[in-house]
């Protein structure tokens, strides 16, 4: 059985078991009509029930031994709730449930409760497999999944029935050691980021950089009609090595935890010149905190630890911003090569930036 006490600490949430402290923050979620996608499932409708529920009705899903409920507090209060429920402890497997208050949403609470759950169960190895169903048409359900981790497994046709009828089911799980196990293999660590294998979660944040940045579209021709579908494909498996060597792409991360903030990557490698070639993108929301400068220092150092002589760069002549980056990652301007980038209105003449073995550390 789960802790009756169970208790997790996540970067913005308190995920924790109701107690009669929380009647009052309870009745304002009935009152509002809330309770159905705040509450757990048999949470009362009326007021009157509250005090019985939080004593003894929320709690009976633990009694049975086949789940638990807990609060989704964040600073200012209960904004949801989460659920493991179906738990089958020889097979080592449970369902995970959630809701948060209309008021709450689109603030990330919801990925950041089952992240924050199912990282804890997994990997204490009191469970194996956590599984998430989601409404097919639900897209916001399906977001949180894809950003919890979640690989999408299947279709149950009709699986869900709601007011308005059936609806299909997507089933998607996550097993002991998803998106662990390739970033255990490639990852670097500075004193404020962390370059690691991009996983399935980071598509979100790929397509929403693409999609709210005009500075994106205008110099990188992978952004125009970039699909969700494409980003998925890119953070699973074209970001990543497709054999032995420096190359693939790196995901760029606070080193604290936190959103995307870019990427950088090996674009070529040539190991009998010792040479090769880097690029990066930093998300704007990530930018002006000299991320994408230090990305570049990590990656290049490696790579001429790794038995490389150079390190080269090539930006379009316009952009003046990532020119100002790699001045300040230590690169020396050596020269303008004409018509050497692929641009979305054509061709750019680039500025051929170096640093050579020895020149930075």
């Amino acid at each position: 059985m789960f802790d009756e006490r169970l208790t997790i600490i996540t970067e913005r949430l308190v995920l924790r078991p109701f107690h009669l402290d929380d009647t009052a923050q309870v009745k304002v979620a009935i009152k509002a009509g809330a309770h159905p996608t705040t509450l757990p499932p048999g949470a009362p409708g009326h007021p009157s029930g509250i005090g019985r529920w939080l004593a003894h009705g929320v709690h009976e899903l633990w009694r049975s031994g086949q789940g638990i409920h807990l609060a989704m507090q964040a600073h200012d209060g209960i904004v949801g709730s989460i659920s493991l429920f179906r738990a089958q402890w020889a097979a080592g497997i449970a369902e995970v449930g959630y809701g948060v208050h209309p008021a709450h949403r689109r603030r990330g609470y919801a990925t950041e409760a089952v992240r924050g759950l199912c990282d804890r169960l997994l990997g204490e190895s009191v469970l194996r497999r956590i599984e998430l169903r989601a409404n097919s048409d639900n897209t916001a359900s399906l977001r949180v999944a894809e950003k919890g981790g979640f690989v999408r497994e299947g279709l149950l046709r009709g699986g869900g029935f709601e007011d308005d009828g059936p609806h299909d089911l997507v089933v998607f799980g996550r097993l002991r050691g998803d998106d662990r196990t390739a970033a255990e293999g490639r990852r670097l660590e500075g004193e404020r980021l962390v370059l690691r294998p991009f996983v399935r979660r980071d598509a979100f944040d790929v397509v929403e950089a693409v999609r709210d940045d005009p500075e994106m579209r205008r110099w990188l021709t992978w952004t125009a009609g970039y699909t969700l579908e494409q980003a998925i494909e890119w953070c699973t498996r074209l970001s990543h090595p497709a054999g032995p060597g420096d190359g693939g792409s790196f995901a760029i991360e606070p080193r604290g935890g936190g959103r995307l903030a870019g990427a950088i990557g090996v674009q070529r490698e040539d190991h009998e010149r010792g040479d090769a070639e880097v690029g990066y993108w930093i998300a704007p929301w990530a930018r002006r905190r000299g991320y994408a400068a230090e990305a570049v220092r990590m990656l290049t150092a490696h790579l001429l630890r790794s038995g490389f002589q150079r390190v080269h760069l090539l930006v379009a002549t316009g952009n003046h911003a990532s020119r100002a980056v790699a001045r300040r990652a230590g690169f020396v301007e050596e020269g303008i090569l004409r018509q050497a980038l692929p641009v979305p209105d054509g061709r750019a003449d680039a500025v051929l930036f170096g640093v050579l073995k020895g020149e930075i550390s």
